[in-house]
C-alpha cells in the first residue's frame, strides 16, 4: 500500500462537477428540503435499529430450537449489515443530520456491529471516497491480497485462476476480519495509504474498549445466559459473520468492481490525469436503481455514483438527484456506468474476476517458461 499522497487535474478545465453541484443545491431550495434526513429516513431508521435489537433478544432470551437459533443468527449478521448500511454510513460522512451531536452518537452504533466508526471515517471517508480504485491506495479493492486479482497492478498468484469461484465464500469472511484483525492492523500502522499522523488518545480506549463490550454482547453474555453449549454459541456467532461479511462484500464489490469501471494509475509525478469528479464517473457503478425494496434495504448503496459526488447528502435522497446527475453527466460526454438489476451487476462482477483471474494464470505461465528458458540456457 503506497503512502504517496496523489494529486487530481484541477477542476478549472472541467467545470462538470460546479455545474453539477450548482444544480443539486439549486433543487433543494426550490423543494424547500434539507440534504439530511427525513420523516422517511428516521422511520427507516426505527425500523432497522428495532430488526436488530429484536433478533438479538430473541436470540438471547426466546426459547428456540438450534435450528431456529441458527436461522436468527443469519437474520441478525444481516440486519447488521443493514444497520451499517442504512444508519451508520450516512452517519460518519455527517450526512444522516445536520447536527454533529446526531451524527456521532448514530456513528458509535457502529460499534455495535463489530466496527470501529474512527477507523472507518479514515478508510472510507478519506481514502477510498477520494482515491477510488487507484491500485495501491484504495484498500477497498484490495480483498484478498494474493488471492483475489482485480486490476493488473495486483500481485499474480497461479491460484488466481478460479478466483471466480472462491471469492464469494471469502467475502463471507469479511466481517470477520473486521471484528478481530482489520481494525486493530489499521489503527496501529503508521499509515494507511496517503494518511498519516497520530490518533487523538481517546480513540484507544474507545476501539478497546467497544470490542470487549462486542466481545461481552455476542459471545460471553449469550454463553452465561442461553441454555446452549459454548460451542453452539461459536457456531451461532460465524453464522451471524458468515451472514453479515457476505452481504457487505458483494454490496461494495458490485458498486466499483464490475464492467465499465476503470483502475486508473497515477504518472511518474504522483498526478492523475482527470479531474476528482470525472475520476468517480469513471470508478464507480450504480445497480438495481428501480428496485425499491433494494434501495430500502441498501441505504442508496446501490447508487454509488450519487453517493460519492455527494457523500453529505443524505441516501433518502439519492433517487431524486440521480435525475440531476445523469443529465449533467450526458452533457458532460461522462460515463453513467449502471447495471439494471443486482443479477446483472453480480454476474457483471463475476466476468471481472474471471478475467483478471485467466490473465494471471497466462501471466504465471508465460514466467515459469520463461524460467525454463533460462535455467536451460545457463
Amino acid at each position: 500500500m503506497s503512502t504517496r499522497k496523489l494529486k487530481f487535474s484541477t477542476p478549472s478545465g472541467s467545470p462538470f462537477y460546479a455545474t453539477l453541484r450548482s444544480r443539486v443545491d439549486q433543487y433543494f431550495k426550490q423543494q424547500q428540503r434539507s440534504p439530511h434526513a427525513n420523516g422517511q429516513m428516521w422511520g427507516k431508521t426505527m425500523f432497522f435499529l428495532a430488526g436488530f435489537i429484536g433478533i438479538y433478544l430473541l436470540i438471547i432470551l426466546g426459547p428456540f430450537s438450534p435450528l431456529v437459533l441458527l436461522s436468527l443468527a443469519a437474520a441478525l449478521g444481516m440486519f447488521s449489515a443493514f444497520v451499517g448500511f442504512n444508519i451508520c454510513h450516512d452517519a460518519i460522512h455527517g450526512a444522516f443530520s445536520g447536527s454533529r451531536k446526531v451524527n456521532r452518537f448514530l456513528s458509535f452504533i457502529f460499534n455495535l456491529i463489530g466496527a470501529n466508526p474512527y477507523v472507518w471515517s479514515i478508510t472510507h471517508n478519506v481514502i477510498h471516497h477520494t482515491y477510488t480504485n487507484i491500485p495501491g491506495h484504495d484498500e477497498d479493492i484490495e480483498i484478498a491480497p494474493g488471492l483475489i486479482r482485480v486490476a493488473k497492478e495486483d500481485d499474480i498468484n497461479p491460484i488466481q485462476r478460479y478466483q471466480h469461484w472462491y471469492a464469494f465464500p471469502l467475502y463471507s469472511l469479511a466481517s470477520l476480519s473486521w471484528v478481530f484483525r482489520k481494525d486493530y492492523v489499521k489503527f496501529f500502522r503508521k499509515s494507511v495509504s496517503a494518511h498519516t499522523g497520530s490518533h487523538p488518545r481517546m480513540e484507544y480506549f474507545n476501539l478497546f474498549f467497544y470490542k470487549a463490550l462486542y466481545y461481552f454482547l455476542f459471545l460471553a453474555l449469550p454463553v452465561m445466559v442461553m441454555d446452549v453449549s459454548w460451542w453452539q454459541v461459536m457456531i451461532g456467532f460465524l453464522v451471524l459473520h458468515f451472514a453479515e461479511g457476505l452481504t457487505m462484500g458483494l454490496v461494495f464489490q458490485l458498486a466499483h468492481v464490475v464492467e465499465g469501471t476503470s483502475f486508473p494509475s497515477p504518472n511518474a509525478q504522483g498526478k492523475m490525469d482527470e479531474v476528482w469528479a470525472e475520476h468517480q464517473m469513471h470508478t464507480t457503478a450504480n445497480f438495481a436503481t428501480q428496485n425499491r425494496l433494494m434501495g430500502f434495504f441498501l441505504g442508496g448503496l446501490n447508487r454509488q455514483i450519487e453517493h460519492h459526488l455527494f457523500p453529505k447528502v443524505c441516501h433518502i435522497h439519492y433517487r431524486d438527484i440521480a435525475v440531476i446527475v445523469r443529465q449533467a453527466a450526458a452533457e458532460f460526454n461522462l460515463p453513467y456506468i449502471e447495471n439494471k438489476s443486482f443479477l446483472a451487476a453480480l454476474r457483471s462482477h463475476y466476468l471481472i474476476l474471471k478475467k483478471f483471474g485467466m490473465e494471471a494464470s497466462d501471466n504465471s505461465r508465460i514466467a515459469a517458461k520463461a524460467a525454463e528458458r533460462a535455467a536451460s540456457a545457463c
